[in-house]
């Protein structure tokens, strides 16, 4: 190999190192972003803020983690746009499975059958009083 070779090889190199360097750092930067989001869900939780805001925040601050995990350490960002679109659709049938499952399988269901009898004793007798 000539020298120019080499000379043009190493500089590929070099600047390949020099890209994942970027990357690396750029990958700590969105880990300390999402450490700070996470903190602020936390400090959240114990103000005295109405319970709607408190739930609303969350949700909304969770929904920009997940997107940040998704598009930078899933590398969907990178991706082509079908293999995100790919993701997006599972996402959506696994959302709607559970989805399915609370309405099936929900609270009420859960009560044991003993304790629905005497639910149902307790509302007939209501009902018989009215």
């Amino acid at each position: 190999m000539s020298s120019a070779a080499h000379v043009a090889h190493a500089d590929h190199h070099q600047e390949h190192l020099h890209q994942d360097d970027g990357k690396f750092h750029l990958f700590v930067q969105i880990a300390m972003i999402l450490a700070v989001i996470t903190g602020v869900e936390i400090v959240l939780i114990y103000l005295p803020l109405a319970k709607w805001f408190v739930v609303t925040s969350l949700v909304v601050l969770s929904v920009v983690k997940f997107l940040m995990v998704i598009f930078w350490f899933m590398h969907l960002k990178f991706d082509k746009a079908f293999c995100t679109i790919l993701f997006f659709i599972g996402l959506a049938l696994a959302g709607g499975t559970v989805a399915a499952l609370l309405a099936i399988f929900s609270a009420h269901d859960s009560v044991p059958l003993t304790a629905q009898a005497i639910y149902a004793e307790k509302a007939a007798a209501a009902a018989a009083a009215e």
